[in-house]
Formats: C-alpha cells, sequence, structure tokens
C-alpha cells in the first residue's frame, strides 16, 4: 500500500442521535475500491466547558450504522465493525487535564463510510466533540474488497 495523505475530520455529535440509532455518518467512498482509509487517532470530549453541565463522554468508530448503543455493550471489541474507541472524564471545566483515552484498532482499514456514535455520562445532552486523524492509501482492489467484506462483519480469514 501507498500512502497518498493524512486528513482530519472534526465535528459534533449528540448522545440523543446515537440512541436513537442514528451515529454520523462520514462519506469516504469515492467510488474506487483501489483507495481507503485507515483510521490512526480518534479523540472525543464534551462541548461545554462548565462545572454544572461538563460531563463523561465516550464515543466510538464504526464500519456500519446498525450497531447496539446501550451503555451496557456501547464498546464491544469483539465486533469487527467497531474500529476505534475514546472517552474522557469531564469533571469540574478541567477537561483538557484529565487524560483522554483512545484505542484504534491498528488492522483497521477503511474503503466505505464511517460512522461516528456517542454517549454522554447520566444522559446529559451535552454536544460531543470529536476529532478522526486518518491516512489514505492506494491499495490493490483485492485487498479493498476484503475490507469491505470485513467492515461489514463477514468473515475473510476462515478462522470462523
Amino acid at each position: 500500500m501507498k500512502k497518498i495523505g493524512t486528513y482530519t475530520l472534526r465535528g459534533q455529535i449528540s448522545e440523543t442521535e446515537t440512541e436513537a440509532g442514528n451515529p454520523q455518518r462520514i462519506r469516504l467512498f469515492d467510488g474506487r475500491f483501489d483507495t481507503g482509509y485507515k483510521v490512526v487517532e480518534f479523540y472525543i470530549w464534551g462541548a461545554t466547558l462548565s462545572s454544572s453541565t461538563n460531563v463523561d463522554v465516550s464515543g466510538k468508530l464504526a464500519t456500519t450504522d446498525n450497531l447496539e448503543t446501550s451503555s451496557a455493550v456501547f464498546m464491544n471489541a469483539a465486533d469487527v465493525r467497531e474500529i476505534a474507541w475514546a472517552g474522557v472524564t469531564g469533571s469540574t471545566d478541567v477537561v483538557f487535564n484529565s487524560a483522554p483515552g483512545q484505542i484504534v484498532d491498528p488492522d483497521n482499514f477503511i474503503v466505505e463510510d464511517l460512522f461516528v456514535y456517542g454517549r454522554t455520562a447520566g444522559g446529559s445532552t451535552v454536544p460531543i466533540n470529536y476529532m478522526i486523524v486518518m491516512e489514505k492509501y492506494d491499495t490493490t482492489t483485492t485487498r479493498g474488497a476484503l475490507a469491505m467484506i470485513r467492515n461489514n462483519a463477514q468473515n475473510v480469514d476462515g478462522d470462523n
């Protein structure tokens, strides 16, 4: 694979959208199967910085829009459609002094779309900011097709 460039995406989501089954969709598919993206960083934090409204927030990136969103199973590493997870403690108004955490599956590769899910502690309506850093690659059409199959939760390695 040959790296084409690095791209940054930023935006906001709400827990209400996520719970309604409407995560934010980021369209990446350019009509070609020989290009794709790799997520290398994923950050998430609350949009409001006041001690009365700042809350803990968490989020995930996925390759499909039909994932479980309840807090009991929000982050599921066993689901290959989930490729990155992040969270931050937002107590008081020093959100950036609390260590934001991120986990990104190093084997992720996206040809089609990316979906951003978010949750807040206690069902807060505070908007959730996100930032995603991705690298774009030229690849083979075979690698692109295999990525699309995997990203739709179908087995490509023959183990299952």
